[in-house]
């Protein structure tokens, strides 16, 4: 049950003393109650669930915190320090001698908890996401949890939404001399890819003025098209924060990208949500014992996790230089970024917009990509500059980096493990890995369904979180123990499994459109009014495949190794959207025929189920060889093994 309000307060003031080099000034705890009745969790027992904020401040003056955007133009408290306020929620064990003494950190994404139902295969409850694990079902395979891990989400996106159990940071906002700093910026519109019609739009910032005088909006129908403006007639603002097309009732186009320049105000100090986890994993690593700290003491490692834009959120992290504390400790000894490519995210900037995303129709020149891609070092011949994305300062953790199809296809994932121009291979250092789930796609998760949505081609159901669950697993024993992780599993140009798009080799299937290009990694010059460069540009590649369709190289998934459908990391667009380009991050199932006389008729090359597994039992030992192929290699847990070979034997003859 939740704690009484005297209590929460008392609870708040006694978890004040967490190390002073921290930052962190207060613990303020509104619930401790159990989690899921009280269940048992393996050998860790019982959880509680600990909800809260996490206060803290911030020097402008100390070196670890120069890197800040605007952290200068911040207001002050007495002490001449940056406040700020964030979300802390936590699962513990009950007892913490019966924990692991590790800590799992998931960055959130959008405000969002993905770790369950992303990673351990629970239903989701809204978002995508279990923003509020209150039973034993929402903790999914619970692997976590029986492994005695304390899990740890705080805020770090100042305008992530609380709704429905999202969780957010307050920062201050940034002034000149008490005066709002107003810049022109720039606001990408587009209705109904990632989600529901939108009209009005939403504005990322607030506009200084109501005014239309120095604002332009235009529309174009495909990102490389020439913009045409939409005249000043045609549109209004319905509030400072949102845009509406007239006549009233007007929607725009599905897929159509309105770009809209205006003069925002109040800029938020975003970079403030690097500082903030810095500062309270530190705290929560501390010395402070029992019960004055929220965590509940014992805390030997932490490790951090991070799904798509909070993987690109880790990347960033890294190699701004936030994984050492103001009091020179290191703060995550490993890192588990899933796909997330080679990007960053548009957060540590003035009007920063950390929920873009790039890909090749949407975002695509928005901050997101920026030599270094790879743990490894190297000359970049497009920039001119040298570097990684390891620092080598003695702070950085153990890297493992899991990608699928799509971020090959969508987010440059090859230059992680080649060149910048993609002519040869590289050596990752000993302390980082790369993975491919093969012919796995970004959104893959347990209870996805095949339809089309607004893409040409059924939409993939095939779930990549198996292998994560193994690479976590991996990545602890890597940290606590000292157990190498597998070897990388990628594909690579020296084999041939790594090629230009034209050279994947996928098979010709009538009425199935193909991508003739990956998204480009392009470099422009400003994002208000973005320019391509001319000159050297990157060259990504992507997984060369079978004769089936599905990727080579990589971690082969049974789905996958004993397929009965071509799975893809790729997708189309579709009418009424933009026809041709890559369907946002979606990936394409398609199914075998059942028979060779039905496959002959369709013109399919792909051998059909019939030929393939003649019997019920050819094909559940085809996936068990497949099983115990990956679970000898550590790139698959044996109880997760156990689970695809008794589905195999459920589901009866292919």
């Amino acid at each position: 049950m939740g704690t009484s309000r005297a209590l929460a307060c008392a609870l708040g003031c006694a978890l004040g003393v967490a190390p002073a080099q921290a930052r962190i000034t207060g613990f303020e705890i509104a619930t401790v109650e159990p989690f899921a009745e009280g269940a048992e969790f393996g050998s860790a027992g019982p959880y509680e669930r600990v909800i809260g904020i996490a206060r803290g401040e911030l020097d402008p003056a100390d070196p670890a915190n120069a890197g800040i955007a605007d952290i200068a133009l911040a207001p002050r408290n007495a002490r001449g320090l940056v406040e700020y306020k964030t979300d802390l929620f936590i699962l513990r064990p009950k007892d913490p001698a019966r924990g692991s003494g590790t800590l799992l950190f998931e960055v959130l994404n959008r405000g969002r908890k993905f770790l369950f139902n992303w990673v351990l295969d629970a239903p989701a409850q809204a978002a995508q996401a279990v923003n509020d694990p209150r039973t034993a079902a929402d903790a999914g395979t619970g692997l976590v949890l029986r492994r005695g891990d304390t899990i740890v989400w705080a805020g770090w996106e100042a305008e992530a939404l609380r709704q429905q159990g999202g969780m957010a940071i307050d920062v201050p906002v940034a002034s000149r001399n008490g005066t709002p700093i107003v810049e022109t910026v720039r606001d990408e519109l587009v209705s109904a890819t990632r989600g529901p019609p939108e009209a009005p739009f939403f504005l990322t910032f607030k506009a200084a003025s109501q005014d239309k005088a120095g604002t332009q909006l235009t529309v174009r129908r495909r990102e490389s098209d020439p913009p045409r403006p939409v005249p000043p007639e045609a549109w209004h603002y319905a509030t400072p924060r949102q845009l509406e097309l007239l006549p009233k009732g007007t929607k725009p186009l599905p897929g159509s990208l309105y770009q809209f320049t205006y003069q925002a105000t109040e800029p938020k100090v975003l970079g403030i949500g690097f500082a903030a986890v810095r500062d309270v994993v530190a705290s929560l690593r501390g010395d402070a014992a029992g019960g004055a700290n929220p965590a509940g003491g014992a805390i030997r490692h932490a490790v951090a996790l991070g799904v798509s834009q909070s993987g690109r959120y880790l990347r960033d992290f890294i190699q701004q230089g936030f994984n050492r504390d103001e009091a020179g400790r290191k703060v995550f000894d490993g890192v588990l970024s899933h796909i997330a490519g080679i990007g960053g995210v548009f957060l540590n900037a003035r009007f920063g917009q950390p929920s873009r995303t790039n890909t090749q129709h949407e975002d695509h020149l928005y901050p997101e990509n920026a030599f270094p891609f790879s743990a490894a070092r190297q000359h970049d011949p497009v920039t001119g500059r040298t570097g990684a994305l390891l620092r080598g300062d003695g702070f950085d953790p153990l890297l493992i980096e899991v990608n699928t199809g799509t971020e090959y296809w969508q987010k440059g994932a090859s230059l992680l493990t080649t060149d910048p121009l993609g002519r040869q291979d590289i050596a990752l250092p000993d302390t980082a890995r790369a993975f491919l789930v093969s012919s796995a796609f970004h959104y893959g998760r347990a209870g996805m369904v095949s339809d089309k949505g607004p893409c040409a081609n059924p939409r993939s159901t095939l779930n990549p979180a198996p292998a994560l669950r193994a690479l976590l697993v991996a990545l602890e024993e890597w940290v606590t123990k000292g157990t190498a992780p597998p070897p990388s599993r990628i594909p690579r140009v020296q084999d041939g499994t790594l090629v230009e798009a034209a050279a994947t080799g996928f098979p010709f299937l009538v009425g199935v459109p193909v991508p003739t290009a990956p998204n480009a990694i392009a470099r422009f010059s400003t994002y208000v009014d973005p320019r391509p460069e001319t000159g050297p540009q990157y060259r990504p590649l992507v997984p060369r495949v079978d004769a089936d369709g599905n990727d080579v190289a990589g971690i082969r998934l049974p789905a996958v190794a004993a397929p009965r459908a071509t799975f893809t990391g790729w997708n189309l667009y579709a009418d009424p959207f933009p026809a041709g380009a890559l369907c946002d991050r979606e990936g394409s199932q398609l199914p075998f025929a059942r028979t060779r006389a039905e496959r002959e008729a369709n013109g399919d090359p792909r051998l059909s189920l019939e030929e393939r597994y003649p019997d019920q039992a050819a094909y559940l030992a085809a996936v068990t060889k497949a099983v115990d192929g990956l679970v000898a290699d550590r790139l698959l847990l044996r109880e997760d093994g156990d689970r695809m070979i008794q589905a195999a034997r459920q589901a009866g003859a292919p």
